[in-house]
């Protein structure tokens, strides 16, 4: 379905993203772990075109993108095959989560606000948060938050979903409850790319694992190899330095 071909990245002198190349199948959840500075977080958003990458293509949909030169009709056409939830939401403050779910869908699709509000309440069904439709962003938790932006990236449809750390920026309390929602769309069969520091949804939902380190990818498996018999030092190493209780 997608296949990430020679992807390079420097910012300055610093190469950050050193020709990482890599496949994601149909219904497919890759988890993405390596440590702080790995250029995790740099590779999905240049997948996304957020960030110009130095070289590298992206095949998707029979479709290939060069990830240095495609022109803005080709980004709006590959980003309109996938979703992105950020860290940090992202939401407007000014609107309610059910605005925040249909905004695109009215604005940079076009469809009418009838089917868009119908639309938006089934993804926030999805998500556990119909009934905070008519809330402000301020009135919700950041569990909530988190939830509501999945539910905006779902709202599209996308062939896939990319995650940044979506649990990074909340209480260990609220983790929970949105890896639950990402539990249930694994189940759904929604394809997914997850750059995370949550080992237990790794070990128990990914299909496949990935482990960057210094802008390469070191050891790349089925998440059941990887964690019972990886096969670098570096990787084994890696799961040394996790604690029991995040492989619970």
């Amino acid at each position: 379905m997608i296949e990430v071909h020679n992807l390079r990245k420097a910012f300055g002198e610093k190469e950050v993203l050193k020709d990482i190349s890599f496949r994601v199948n149909d219904g497919d959840v890759i988890a993405v772990l390596g440590p702080s500075g790995s250029g995790k977080t740099t590779m999905l958003r240049c997948m996304s075109f957020l960030e110009k990458a130095d070289a590298g293509s992206v095949d998707f949909d029979g479709v290939t993108y060069d990830l240095r030169k495609a022109g803005r009709k080709e980004i709006l056409q590959y980003r309109r095959k996938i979703g992105f939830v950020f860290q940090d939401y992202q939401l407007f403050g000014n609107k309610t989560a059910l605005e925040n779910v249909t905004e695109g869908l009215i604005v940079a699709r076009g469809v009418n606000k009838a089917e868009a509000r119908e639309r938006g309440i089934k993804a926030l069904e999805k998500v556990g948060l119909a009934e905070y439709a008519d809330f402000y962003p301020s009135k919700l938790s950041g569990g909530q938050k988190q939830r509501v932006a999945i539910a905006r990236a779902m709202v599209y449809q996308p062939g896939v979903i990319y995650f940044d750390e979506p649990t990074s920026a909340l209480d260990p309390e609220l983790t929970g409850e949105v890896l639950d929602v990402m539990r249930q769309l694994a189940e759904d069969g929604t394809t997914m790319v997850v750059v995370t520091h949550e080992m237990e949804f790794a070990r128990r939902v990914a299909s496949h694992v990935i482990l960057m380190e210094d802008g390469l990818i070191v050891e790349e498996d089925t998440a059941e190899v990887f964690f019972t018999a990886p096969k670098t030092e570096r990787a084994r190493e890696f799961l040394r330095g996790i604690s029991a209780s995040d492989l619970a």
